[in-house]
């Protein structure tokens, strides 16, 4: 990746990162602005009190979010934006009280979400990491063959920008496609009401909603159980989503037939009961990560900091904020 920091038009705006970011998005950061990392909630707040008021804007995560004591610190803050598409830990209601801007990561790691989320499916499906422990133990000829994804059944929990990448990469595997959302939004596709309709017509229930009280534990056992011991769920958005002791219980029960998943509640400090569950295949929070994916990060939360600052509306305002300017008009 080419990195001409140097060469970068260094604004006068002064910016709060509450998480650590790729290398690449921190270094582009602290070119173009005076930058304070602080990823303590602790250390935030005592900086907050003695500074709060010179920060212009602030980077976060919908993991990390910005509470309403903090926002009160913050009196000359235009804009907050969540890197990724979560911004469930932001309090909206604190920030639209002040007339702030709420942006946040739509689309900019779609792509690269999608296609890992695509990876976790013909992993578990195939078997490929079982299948690399018994090549090095010189097993050559497994007892189970294994089915493919060719022609099944995807299931799309929250069909927003990952949900149609991944829609539009399974056309080459001919498959069939559902969904549950707010609302129907696509004219070909089946649009289900019910998420556990959904879970009982699916081979594959791919999980691509936004965190947040309205999805917590919206995949409980009842979905799992509705899914079956034929399906396999994907998870790629958030672990509150998913009831993860009813999760494993399904598997180890033999309920459903396996589940990839690149979030966990609580993660990391996820409990050791969980990696004991058979059938499961995890990554560590990396869907959304790539060299690509950087750098449209980066260039997504410039655009978002800077048209704020000169006065105009974000880029990719939350939805929450687009309903309450549509409201005003």
């Amino acid at each position: 990746m080419r990195e001409d920091f140097e060469n970068r038009n260094r604004k006068d705006i002064r910016v709060l990162l509450t998480r650590e970011m790729d290398p690449y998005v921190e270094r582009s950061l602290d070119a173009s602005y005076t930058t304070h990392k602080i990823f303590d909630e602790k250390e935030r707040l005592d900086f907050l009190r003695d500074r709060g008021s010179e920060i212009d804007a602030v980077v976060t995560t919908g993991l990390v979010g910005l509470k309403a004591n903090e926002i009160a610190l913050l009196p000359n803050v235009k804009v907050i934006h969540a890197f990724a598409v979560g911004y469930e830990s932001v309090d909206l209601d604190a920030a639209f009280a002040r007339d702030i801007h709420v942006s946040h990561g739509a689309g900019n790691n779609s792509f690269c979400v999608a296609e890992h989320g695509l990876a976790l499916m013909l992993a578990m499906t195939r078997r490929i990491v079982v299948g690399n422990s018994q090549a090095r133990q010189g097993i050559w000829h497994a007892a189970d063959p294994r089915p493919v994804i060719f022609r099944k059944k995807l299931g799309i929990l929250g069909l927003g920008s990952i949900g149609l990448e991944l829609a539009r990469r399974v056309a080459a595997f001919d498959m069939e496609i559902g969904y549950h959302n707010r609302k129907p939004r696509h004219p070909h596709w089946r649009y289900f009401q019910e998420l556990a309709d959904m879970a009982a017509w699916c081979d594959y229930l791919f999980i691509a909603c936004p965190g947040g009280k309205a999805t917590f534990h919206i995949v409980n056992a009842d979905v799992l159980k509705a899914l079956g011991p034929q399906g396999y769920l994907i998870n790629v958005s958030r672990g509150s989503v998913v009831d993860t002791r009813a999760l494993v219980d399904a598997l180890n029960a033999g309920e459903i037939a396996g589940a990839g998943v690149d979030v966990l509640e609580g993660e990391p400090d996820v409990p050791a009961w969980v990696f004991d569950a058979p059938n499961l295949l995890l990554s560590p929070h990396i869907a959304g990560q790539s060299p690509e994916t950087a750098i449209r990060k980066f260039e997504l939360i410039r655009d978002n900091i800077e048209a704020c600052a000169a006065g105009k509306p974000p880029v990719t305002p939350v939805p929450e904020l687009q309903e309450r300017q549509a409201a005003k008009v």
